[in-house]
This record gives C-alpha cells, structure tokens and sequence, in this order.
C-alpha cells in the first residue's frame, strides 16, 4: 500500500486531497516537524531534505508534492486528475501546475520565509512588501483564466486544482486578501469538495493537537 509522509498545514495535504480524490488506499504517516522528525537519520534517509510530503510505493520514493499529485492521477485515469500524456489538455494542465510552483506560490513562502521559517539572522523584513505585490499580480493574471468553467481547465477538476486551491488557501490564511471575484468563488467551490474534507480530517486525526488551517 501507497505511504505518505505528512504533517497538517503542511503541502502533504495536496497528496492527501489527490489520493481521496481518485479513491486510492493510501496508509498516513505523521512527521512531526514541530518535534524535529523530519531531520531524524531514520526519515532523513527517505527524504534527505527533511521535509514533507514524502511519498512511497513499492520501491519508489516520491518528493515533491506536484510531482507526486500528478503520479496520483497517471495511476488512477479514471479519476481525471491528470488528462492524458502527450495531448493538448496535459499540456495545458502542466502550464498551470507550472504557473503554482513558480509564479503563485514563491511570492507566498517568500513571505513565510521571511517572517520566521529561516533563521533570523537571514530574514529581510523588507521584502515582503515587494513578495505580496508579486503575489497579487500573479493571482490577477490566474482570476483572467476563469469565466468558461468551475475549473482551471473548465469542467474538469485536476491535480492543477488541488495545487491551485491549496496555495489560495495559504494565502487568505495569512490574511492576504484575494481581490478577484472569481478566485474567491473558485475557493470556495473547492473548500467544499468531499475529498477536501475527507484529506483534512485524515491528517487531523493524524495528530489532533494540530490544527488545520486550509
């Protein structure tokens, strides 16, 4: 059976989401960060960088919670998650996958990184005015994608959602205000998804002393 490796509030619950989403069996194992098992020899020798999520199979060791949504989909097509290999709509749907990791989410964890995960020594205050401008910029240019459908893709629901609604999420849990209609209605769309709500329950029952803020 498929192991993740994850933590609340954490990107493994995008793999949690994708895996309820195509109704795989999947065992959660918890890493408390807050208690320093991502940098224990005993899960650093899965995932040398310490964090989560982690995914295994078999003999294959997944990092990366993209690439690991995305394997999700190409094992289960009949879920939808991920359109086919080599046609027009994966190669849409890459885009946009793309577009999260490189243009919506940085400005976010730039934010983050900056306000306590590095050490303070190495945090600039100063930058994260110029990181929540960035960030909206992008949100602006993702708000002109919707008006032909309930998804980024349109009718279909995908892995670039999961992606896409997690990082929003983030967002307005910082309190950073989505200014676009549209997004706010896509938010929410994908808030009230089952398999959302299945994903936060399973990582919370995990360790129910943290909470889910997503």
């Amino acid at each position: 059976m498929i192991k993740v490796y994850g933590w609340p509030n954490t990107r493994s619950l995008r793999v949690v989401w994708a895996l309820e989403e195509a109704g795989a069996g999947y065992e959660y194992v918890p890493v408390n960060l807050m208690r320093g098992e991502g940098r224990r020899p005993s899960y650093l020798s899965i995932n040398p960088g310490g964090k989560v999520p982690t995914l295994m199979d078999g003999d294959l060791v997944l990092t990366e919670s993209a690439a690991i949504c995305c394997y999700v989909g190409d094992m289960h097509p009949a879920s939808g998650l991920t359109p086919a290999c080599g046609t027009r709509e994966r190669a849409l749907h890459d885009r946009w996958c793309y577009f999260v990791l490189s243009e919506l989410e940085q400005p976010l964890w730039t934010m983050v990184k900056h306000r306590f995960a590095l050490p303070e020594k190495r945090r600039v205050p100063a930058i994260l005015d110029t990181a929540q401008w960035e960030f909206t910029v992008a949100a602006k240019a993702l708000s002109a994608r919707f008006g032909n459908g309930p998804f980024v893709l349109g009718e279909t629901f995908t892995v670039a959602d999961i992606l896409i609604g997690h990082t929003l999420a983030w967002a307005q849990a910082w309190n950073i205000s989505l200014e676009q209609e549209p997004l706010l209605e896509y938010s929410e769309r994908l808030r009230q998804r089952p398999a959302l709500v299945r994903a936060q329950e399973r990582e919370k029952a995990a360790n129910k002393e943290a909470p889910i803020n997503v």
